[in-house]
């Protein structure tokens, strides 16, 4: 079976929620590894975790996950990318599957710059990008509220995640597997 590594860092427990919601929709069809970043895992500014990177290393399928804060990843998830560059170099996450997701504060916060850093991250490393396939604002179920093509992008609606973008998370993770399923 595939492994689906749901990489990501959260502060307030939003990301996570996310990133759970992805577990969920992926269930059955693939392993699943949350690969929470903490606090813990940056020493004097570097990600260290090499056990994180090393599930990385054995999945077939990485979701990359973070809160948008000042235009762009949060810095814990910066440092872990940063920390992927031996990685890099060998090329040795080549020809997975990755997908991101995102919050922000606002509904134009800046979310699509977190998941373009996502997807150039992911080219960097030879990976294939998996975006969304739901139209923006034409699922019947709500999903893809945003109308973000290239990965989920949320943000609270009064003071809540709407459960239309826990749905897109738990379709994302979905489609995440199918994907690693086709390529292993």
């Amino acid at each position: 079976m595939p492994l689906l590594a749901i990489v990501y860092f959260s502060i307030s427990g939003t990301t996570e929620r996310l990133a759970h919601a992805m577990a969920r929709g992926a269930a059955g069809m693939t392993e699943i590894a949350l690969c929470q970043i903490t606090g813990d895992d940056i020493v004097s500014g570097r990600f260290q975790n090499e056990r994180l990177l090393e599930i990385i290393d054995r999945a077939d399928a990485v979701a990359f996950g973070s809160p948008t804060y000042m235009g762009g990843p949060a810095a814990q998830f910066k440092a872990f990318a940063d920390a992927s560059s031996d990685r890099w170099s060998q090329q040795r996450w080549a020809n997975k599957i990755a997908g991101g997701f995102t919050t922000g504060a606002c509904a134009s916060g800046d979310q699509l710059h977190t998941l373009t850093y996502f997807s150039i991250l992911a080219a960097q490393h030879g990976m294939l990008w998996c975006g969304l396939d739901l139209p923006g604002g034409e699922d019947p179920s709500g999903r893809n509220r945003l109308g973000s093509q290239l990965g989920l992008a949320t943000h609270f609606v009064d003071g809540a995640l709407p459960q239309s973008d826990i749905s897109t998370a738990a379709y994302l993770g979905q489609r995440l597997a199918k994907m690693a399923g086709r390529n292993g």
